[in-house]
């Protein structure tokens, strides 16, 4: 084996296991494809032996890398603990802190929460990271999450809210433009805005409503944003959260009974952060937020 590698290149490399992709995994780290290549590659070169082969479906772990996972997921706790005991300062509330959301909870309602925040704490930055995949707070690629399915991981400090309700809705333009529809049937007859990718959430629309299909659909997308702003738009009808339609007096919830959706919502941090100053205030700011709109 040569020279120890950098920190960099087990992080990269523990993307990659999770992204089976190195685009994907440079998307992820905020770096190049070619430089997140250059990492496995000199990752590889150290260890002295291969850890993924190319596939039609993107990079397939080796024995070898599988191996490895645990042990660099410890080196990846142990830098992100070395990193909040570094940057501790008392009862300071001051530094950055990284949560990752939800599309629709990032842009609908964590701003007027983290604009008091900013109010009440100057020295307070906050990382935003939108997405809808389930970020690891074990490996700090967040410090906190406000998740909409349970965690799974060990040693979290987790706050339960009450269900968000999800049903379909439409533009009053599109509607007086379409009509209204009384029934399931109807929606054959309909502009659907819908998802690109079947996922485990997709899943539970087409399940409970079997006439929704992909192949049907007149605008695909796997983003919750665009397909919100395409129901603002007036271009058909859609599923989102029901309290925030009810924000706009134009958007109107249809076949409320027919469509209803229950998703949970967690805040959930590590417990190795209790006592960070900063990690607590935010916490506890998206806490009292989040319950007070009751979304």
């Amino acid at each position: 084996m040569s020279s120890e590698p950098d920190w960099g290149l087990y992080r990269t490399f523990l993307a990659v296991l999770d992204e089976g992709s190195l685009s994907a995994a440079a998307r992820r780290l905020g770096l190049t494809q070619p430089t997140a290549a250059r990492h496995i590659d000199a990752l590889q070169q150290s260890v002295g032996a291969e850890l993924f082969l190319r596939s039609s479906r993107g990079l397939i772990p080796t024995e070898t890398a599988l191996g490895l996972r645990p042990i660099a997921q410890a080196i990846a706790v142990s830098a992100a603990e070395f990193l909040r005991a570094a940057s501790a300062d008392g009862d300071v509330v001051s530094g950055t802190v990284r949560v990752t959301a939800s599309e629709v909870v990032g842009v609908e309602h964590l701003p007027a929460i983290l604009a008091r925040l900013r109010r009440q704490h100057p020295a307070l930055a906050v990382e935003l990271v939108l997405s809808n995949r389930v970020d690891n707070l074990l490996a700090r690629e967040a410090d906190i999450a406000v998740r909409m399915t349970p965690p799974e991981q060990d040693a979290l400090i987790v706050r339960r809210f009450p269900s968000v309700t999800i049903g379909m809705h439409a533009h009053s333009d599109y509607l007086a433009r379409r009509g209204v529809p009384r029934s399931l049937a109807e929606l054959a007859d309909h502009d659907i805005i819908g998802f690109d990718t079947d996922t485990a959430t997709t899943r539970l629309v087409t399940t409970a409503i079997p006439s929704l299909s992909r192949s049907t659909f007149a605008l695909r997308s796997d983003s919750d944003l665009a397909q919100l702003a395409a129901i603002r738009a007036g271009l058909g009808l859609g599923i989102c959260q029901t309290s925030v339609a009810l924000r706009e007096r134009d958007l109107v919830r249809v076949l409320a009974t027919e469509v209803e959706f229950e998703l949970g919502l967690w805040i959930v941090m590590h417990e190795s952060l209790k006592n960070n100053a900063r990690c607590k205030a935010v916490f506890a700011a998206l806490v009292d937020g989040l319950s007070v709109l009751g979304i």
